[in-house]
């Protein structure tokens, strides 16, 4: 195994960290390029490796009715640094996975370090990776360095494709109004390492929230250069300013909805609508905004989010930001397993292909790392099945759902992990009787049949498709 190539990977994110990982725990050595703290990024605070930047939660755990919990158990089966990472650095999240930010990060660049078969390499990557790279990925995430995106987009001949993605701010837990927010998770669900009560909930009546709204969309916002006019948002993480603007009813709706929450200072009052903070680390100490990503100026945010009910005294460990993301015309450039079809001997990793998401950036740089490993071992292996979680991400990636109109996708937007990428089910959900199952009951029960025939078919993958496991 020692007289192999190495296999160079560009990136040390999440996707970049775990193709490293997998690629060396199969034996083959690796060469891992990371640019900061050479050259920072708009939204890195440090150099470590698979530093997360806009939220701290990998969502749903649940991989019975869950896609993105599917994948997470998927993931967990093939050796995930990044889910056993995530594991050991669990902070409580009601039905969510959240890590502590910089445990996790410290344990993956540790577990990186150490390993035998992984060398790192401070620096930055300005064009393709050259020739006498056998083979290589390129893992550079949303926010790939302008010369390297440059040296992409002129070997590809491809115009860029893009959209902005926006930050929540942070508040320091001893700054909240626990007088007026309290702890409850909705509907009291505990999810991995939570006790039912794992949110900090901020009530706002009728008069308050229409207040909030105005002032979000009066606020004094982030303003784009001309030429970052015309890029659209990732629906999945919109500023909450630009969903105000979808209509006054959008946030209660939407991140402020009141249901399955009891205010506990005021039992008989129904909240018109309801902030949520969730905790960022494991000492407790910082809370996250959820769904409170924001594009306004640093000195409007701290007047506007102090408006909030339990909010007044806030000191905020971090404000929201706005930074603009890249990825690659995925379906028309790459191959099945992520080579670029021009120059098979790159491949593409995480967020640039197509996918969002830290958990489906990971996933990527698993399947890329194992796909790569496994060609320089000269066992190359096929994707797993579409009716997999790891298998309908690809999918997405390399267009399989996707209609096609002459030479490419109609259209190709990033997109989270849901089981709308999935191959329906060959026949409908029943009872125990026979009798077609309706309403809820229905979903449950088709979501229940789609995750388990995605754990049937990935053992059969994988007993087709295995790799050597080097010793940690």
């Amino acid at each position: 195994m020692s007289n192999l190539e190495p296999i160079h990977v560009i990136g040390g994110g999440l996707a970049g960290s775990e193709a490293a990982w997998q690629i060396a725990q199969a034996g083959v050595p690796v060469i891992l390029h990371e640019m900061r703290p050479v050259r920072g990024t708009d939204a890195h605070k440090t150099d470590g490796l698979a530093e997360l930047v806009c939220s701290n939660s990998f969502r749903s755990d649940d991989p019975e009715t869950n896609a993105v919990g599917l994948l997470h158990q998927e993931m967990r089966r093939l050796g995930s640094l990044v889910m056993r990472s995530g594991d050991a650095n669990m902070v409580p999240a009601g039905g969510a996975l959240a890590v502590d930010r910089d445990g996790f990060s410290a344990v993956v660049t540790e577990a990186l370090e150490r390993h035998p078969l992984i060398e790192i390499r401070r620096e930055e990557i300005t064009g393709l990776p050259p020739e006498d790279w056998s083979s290589s990925i390129i893992a550079t995430g949303p926010l790939t360095s302008p010369a390297l995106a440059d040296a992409i987009r002129g070997f590809t001949g491809e115009s860029e494709l893009a959209f902005f993605d926006a930050i929540a701010p942070i508040v320091y837990r001893e700054s909240i109004d626990m007088g007026t927010a309290w702890f409850q998770s909705r509907y009291d669900k505990a999810g991995p390492g939570g006790t039912g009560a794992d949110y900090i909930n901020c009530p706002l009546n009728r008069e308050q929230y229409e207040a909030l709204v105005d002032a979000l969309l009066s606020g004094d916002k982030t303003s784009f250069h001309e030429w970052e006019t015309s890029t659209p948002y990732f629906d999945g993480c919109l500023p909450i300013e630009v969903m105000a603007e979808r209509g006054r009813e959008t946030l209660r709706h939407g991140p402020m909805k009141p249901v399955g929450l009891t205010n506990p200072h005021r039992p008989t009052e129904k909240p018109y609508a309801v902030v949520q903070l969730r905790q960022d680390n494991a000492l407790g100490t910082l809370f996250n905004m959820v769904g409170f990503q924001t594009k306004l100026k640093y000195g409007e945010q701290a007047r506007v989010f102090r408006m909030i009910p339990g909010l007044e005294q806030a000191e905020f460990a971090r404000l929201g930001g706005l930074h603009r993301n890249t990825y690659l015309n995925s379906p028309r450039l790459l191959d099945t397993t992520l080579r670029l079809r021009a120059l098979p001997r790159i491949r593409f990793a995480g967020q640039i292909t197509g996918c969002e998401g830290y958990v489906e950036s990971a996933a990527i740089g698993l399947m890329t790392g194992r796909f790569a490993a496994a060609e320089c071992l000269g066992r190359p292996i096929s994707p797993p099945p579409s009716t997999t979680a790891l298998g309908a991400l690809i999918g997405h990636i390399t267009g399989g759902h996707i209609e096609v109109i002459d030479r490419g996708p109609r259209s190709f937007q990033p997109m989270n992990i849901n089981f709308g990428l999935f191959p329906p089910l060959e026949t409908a959900a029943r009872d125990e009787s026979g009798k077609r199952l309706r309403g809820s009951a229905k979903a449950i029960a088709k979501k229940r049949a789609l995750t388990d025939r995605a754990r049937t078919d990935l053992e059969m993958w994988l007993n087709e498709s295995s790799l050597p496991q080097a010793a940690e």
